[in-house]
């Protein structure tokens, strides 16, 4: 189900990808459809805020359909120079949503433009990569 920030959960690994069949289809995508898009905008016409932080994997998001959120959706990537080009490498990235995670915690961020001064193991809000929607953090480790 859809699981809220003060829900208790033990670690584990879902694979949306699973082949399961259920009525409602033959993986989780299918069964989930418009219900996680649904709740999301249900909890979102209850808050002032109308930006929601993106900070799942592709695997993960895929589940959300935008086009039927009432809200914006703004996308944080996280990109690394590696021979002289900026690009995104899985494993860093992953380490950079949860670090990013954390600084929204524990500094209590309500307010979207306030993740723009995450600077955690160096990465940094890039204006120029940026669009309205992805907001670009890169780091030179070259």
């Amino acid at each position: 189900g859809i699981l809220k920030p003060s829900d208790q959960i033990l670690p584990y690994r879902l694979e949306m990808g699973t082949k399961m069949k259920t009525t409602r289809g033959n993986d989780l995508y299918a069964f989930w459809k418009n219900r996680v898009s649904d709740e999301l905008s249900k909890e979102f016409a209850q808050h002032s805020s109308k930006v929601l932080i993106n900070l799942a994997s592709d695997e993960y998001f895929k589940v959300i359909k935008p086009k039927s959120l009432n809200f914006e959706v703004v996308q944080p990537v996280f990109m690394d120079k590696k021979n002289g080009k900026y690009k995104v490498i899985s494993f860093f990235a992953k380490k950079a949503r949860g670090a990013m995670s954390r600084f929204i915690i524990r500094n209590k961020i309500d307010t979207p433009n306030d993740i723009k001064a995450f600077d955690t193991d160096g990465y940094l809000f890039n204006t120029e990569m940026s669009t309205d929607q992805k907001w670009v953090f890169a780091r030179d480790q070259e």
